[in-house]
């Protein structure tokens, strides 16, 4: 018996983006960068990477390339209504969709099993699951 494939959602605040992402992702990880603490507002980012054909979206989205420390483009997909970001591509991985955990519709995703950045890592910040952990 074949068994039945996860398909999650995830939309923005005010619901004019829908993401649907069949299968498990690559992976869940936690970014400690400035620049997922601008994007995030808060003190780190959680993200999954799926592989581009997993996801699929409705909803008109705006974009945002930077220049990473690395030199490779990140490219951010976000709502124009409500500026939630719904995506992001990384000229590094260019099949792989990076989506934030917090959009989506269900809190099932795997634990995160990556941090990097973590020299950027405000020193009150711990956690409890075990990471591969990158300076």
């Amino acid at each position: 018996m074949k068994s039945k494939t996860q398909v999650r959602t995830a939309e923005c605040s005010c619901g004019q983006v829908k993401l649907i992402c069949n299968g498990e992702p690559e992976r869940t990880a936690i970014c400690h960068c400035f620049e997922c603490q601008k994007r995030t507002g808060s003190v780190f980012g959680v993200q999954a990477r799926f592989n581009k054909e997993q996801v699929s979206y409705s909803g008109e989205m705006n974009e945002y390339t930077r220049i990473s420390d690395t030199g490779n483009q990140v490219t951010y997909y976000f709502c124009p209504r409500c500026s939630t970001t719904m995506l992001l591509s990384l000229s590094a991985a260019p099949n792989i969709v990076v989506v934030p955990v917090g959009i989506f519709n269900h809190q099932d995703l795997p634990t995160p099993s990556f941090s990097v950045y973590e020299l950027r890592m405000h020193s009150w910040v711990k956690f409890d699951c075990q990471v591969e952990r990158h300076f």
